[in-house]
């Protein structure tokens, strides 16, 4: 039995087959909650410490932690890690080839 690879597009919402648009989004949204996860376990935050650090219930970081990115829109995660004291910039890039 043969394998196939396919090279990544560097989105793995797209190679998923997610319409573009929407990928692109997810893919914010997991690097923003990444970034969250992991700023909570550096500071070693219980989940009810962190939810008093960002202005939420307990449930709402479990469902941060456990990765429920469908619960979570991009405003909601920038202003999390604004409570944390983290500055949110967004960068662009220009791709190569366009449509």
């Amino acid at each position: 039995m043969a394998i196939r690879l396919q090279r990544s597009s560097g989105n793995v919402f797209t190679d998923l087959g997610f319409p573009k648009e929407e990928a692109a989004h997810l893919r914010i949204r997991a690097d923003l909650m990444i970034q969250l996860t992991q700023l909570i376990d550096e500071r070693g935050l219980t989940q009810k410490r962190a939810a008093v650090a960002l202005g939420v219930t307990q449930p709402r970081i479990s469902d941060l932690v456990r990765g429920r990115i469908e619960l979570f829109s991009i405003d909601t995660l920038v202003e999390m890690l604004t409570h944390l004291g983290v500055a949110v910039t967004v960068k662009t890039k220009h791709r190569a080839r366009v449509a």
